[in-house]
């Protein structure tokens, strides 16, 4: 009985590990996507309506999910507090759960948050495709992904339970 109970215990913890992987994943797709869209939207705005950064990053936080959208309301408030933007952006930008990759790209816009229009559009429009290209790419591995995390993390638990009976 105690064995039945062991090995349902590591079979379960098997499943957890699995989706705990698999949540992780599908967030940074989430993220990848709505940082990509906020970052277009972000060329469009400044291009058409010349909104302050802050006021128009707070705006983006409402559309995006929970990490982009912390990501944009954190530097507004914080550049509304007088800190500097460029160095809020990028100590931001390193929090994401994203690659090492995505987050250069992503902090390299900080720099360009102090240079005029112009400049910051075509950073943040550079920046949107480079995210929406490792996020097409990161969607074209999903169903490998899954697949490989399935294996991995149920064959790990049936392997111990083989080891425990």
């Amino acid at each position: 009985m105690i064995k039945l109970m062991g090995s349902l215990l590591i079979l379960a913890g098997g499943v957890l590990i699995r989706q705990t992987r698999l949540a992780e994943y599908r967030r940074r797709l989430r993220t990848l996507t709505d940082l990509a869209s906020s970052l277009r939207r972000m060329s469009d705005e400044i291009r058409t309506l010349r909104r302050p950064l802050p006021e128009l990053m707070r705006y983006l936080s409402g559309a995006c999910g929970p990490e982009a959208g912390t990501f944009f309301k954190e530097a507004a408030a914080q550049a509304e507090r007088g800190e500097d933007l460029s160095e809020v952006w990028r100590h931001l930008a390193r929090a994401l759960p994203l690659s090492q990759r995505d987050r250069a790209v992503l902090e390299e816009i900080g720099g360009d948050l102090r240079g005029d229009a112009t400049q910051l559009c075509g950073a943040a429009e550079l920046a949107s495709r480079a995210l929406s290209k490792s996020r097409d790419e990161l969607e074209e591995g999903r169903r490998a992904e899954e697949k490989r995390t399935t294996a991995l993390s149920l064959s790990a638990a049936l392997l111990l339970v083989i080891l425990l009976i």
